[in-house]
């Protein structure tokens, strides 16, 4: 495999390159720079797991910076900030007369419908699929992703409609694949195809990947992988209300149904999950809405601000996140422009071009009897086979052999080391890699003679992990922790030589 060793002069230039949307400074746009950087500073501080931010007001870019080993260039995957832009097909769908919001839901799938339809279900509508006003009282993604059955509509009209539909809100990932696999059928094409001339072409997007179903269905719910740009650039469009650079992409009146509140969803005045949905958006505090996926990727418009604001994360507390901007940004945000700084932009910018998630630190000797050799590890969870530090012509890595084959893990406390490798099969799936190799970025070091940490970004997902091998005699540990995931996020392997 090759492998590339990230320098900050290379992530300095990668984060320089050309843009298709129009640059401006902060003051020109009414936010001074100190304002952002004074942001900034506090996500690194407060915030674990920062990737990459562009800032956008009055249709320009004022601030963007992305967080090393993530570089401007990498697709990230959006998780279920995917549904606004399934939303935004559908919308589109409507607005060529392909599909009404009436349309019901069960007319489109005849022969997957289960024997005695209920009444709520006969009644459920594109409209509830799009608010989350299903009827059904649980998520219908956990039964069909549990289930063997490759009909993914047989598995979601077989789970129950507790509620009047539109009546009840239940975020439902399922609900959302529904609506993908409509499209398709009214299309004769793939959601991500169906797109690509209506909105990924017209924005300049040419690099982006969907995952599918066993039926070749995009996913819907999730699995869209873009670059942080492109987030803008839809925040950006909806903002204009459907247009761009002159051309309509999508109606008014659709933009302005999919960006209201069409259902309630809880009571709670300082949540940003209780502020009413549209049509797979969600509202906000301070008369905005976003978009947003697991662990922090973000599409958040503020109409009366005349700001978006796109960020890719890997953080637990998504909340947290938009409290900051509440506290920090928004205030900063001045009706009309202000007197240039100079001297402050230019702090500012080299700030967001020095941005870097930090290195593993502390350096020391192993001790003999460690490295070059093998340690076999107990059967487990993981398919983990063995594992081996090898030290060889100024590189060290890890020798991992797993249900794959083997993996060589290059790390350095002195930079991000850059690969491809094959983990596990279930994060290979949630990331959407097709031929199981996922883009890794590491640093290591010996915290002692017996202790090595690797720290092992996946740059195209949120997920961060964290090897912690201890060695004793012929014996050796080696502790995984992931930031964030669905499932578990320690475990310990036992090994011997």
């Amino acid at each position: 495999m090759k492998r590339v060793f990230l320098s900050v002069c290379l992530f300095l230039l990668a984060s320089c390159s050309s843009s298709s949307l129009s640059e401006a400074s902060p003051e020109s746009a009414g936010v001074s720079s100190d304002a952002i950087l004074d942001f900034v500073e506090k996500l690194n501080k407060e915030v674990d797991g920062m990737h990459g931010i562009v800032i956008m007001r009055h249709g320009k870019v004022i601030s963007k910076g992305w967080w090393a080993p993530y570089e401007q260039d990498n697709t990230h995957i959006l998780y279920s900030l995917s549904k606004s832009f399934t939303s935004t097909a559908i919308g589109m769908a409507v607005d060529e007369g392909l599909l009404s919001l009436d349309d019901k839901v069960v007319k489109f799938f005849p022969n997957d419908l289960p024997p005695n339809p209920s009444e709520n279900l006969k009644a459920m509508t594109i409209k509830d699929l799009l608010i989350m006003g299903t009827g059904n009282h649980n998520d219908t993604l956990g039964p069909i992703k549990e289930s063997n059955e490759k009909s993914w509509p047989k598995i979601f009209l077989a789970q129950p409609v507790e509620h009047k539909p539109g009546s009840y809100f239940r975020y439902n990932t399922g609900a959302t694949y529904m609506l993908s696999n409509i499209l398709q059928q009214v299309s004769g094409q793939k959601l991500v195809d169906f797109l690509k001339p209506r909105l990924f072409d017209p924005l300049g997007i040419d690099e982006y990947t969907w995952e599918e179903c066993p039926m070749g269905v995009n996913t819907g719910g999730y699995g869209l992988k873009i670059k942080t740009e492109v987030i803008a650039k839809l925040g950006q469009m909806y903002l204009q209300k459907g247009m761009w650079e002159g051309k309509r992409l999508l109606s008014e009146e659709w933009i302005s149904m999919a960006t209201s509140k069409q259902i309630n969803n809880g009571s709670n005045p300082k949540s940003d999950w209780n502020q009413g949905y549209g049509f797979q958006f969600w509202m906000c505090r301070h008369n905005a809405y976003r978009g947003d996926g697991a662990f922090g990727q973000y599409c958040i418009v503020m109409p009366e601000q005349d700001a978006v604001i796109a960020i890719h994360s890997g953080v637990k507390d998504m909340q947290q996140v938009l409290n900051l901007i509440w506290d920090n940004l928004l205030p900063a945000m001045k009706d009309a422009p202000l007197a240039e700084n100079p001297a402050s932009h230019v702090k500012l910018n080299k700030k967001m071009t020095s941005l870097k998630l930090p290195l593993v630190k502390k350096y020391a000797k192993p001790a003999g009897g460690i490295v070059g050799q093998t340690f076999t590890f107990e059967d487990n969870e993981k398919g983990f086979k063995s594992v081996s530090v090898e030290d060889r012509d100024d590189h060290t890595y890890l020798k991992l052999e797993n249900a794959h084959g083997t993996q060589y893990i290059y790390f350095s406390r002195h930079l991000w080391v850059q690969d491809e490798i094959i983990l596990e099969k279930n994060l290979t799936q949630a990331v959407g890699a097709s031929n199981g190799l996922q883009k890794i970025a590491c640093s290591g070091a010996w915290q002692n003679s017996r202790h090595l940490k690797v720290v092992m970004y996946m740059t195209e997902t949120p997920f961060r992990l964290t090897f912690d091998l201890k060695f004793k005699g012929s014996k050796m540990t080696m502790a995984l922790n992931y930031n964030v995931i669905h499932g578990p996020r320690d475990y310990k392997f036992k090994g011997s030589k």
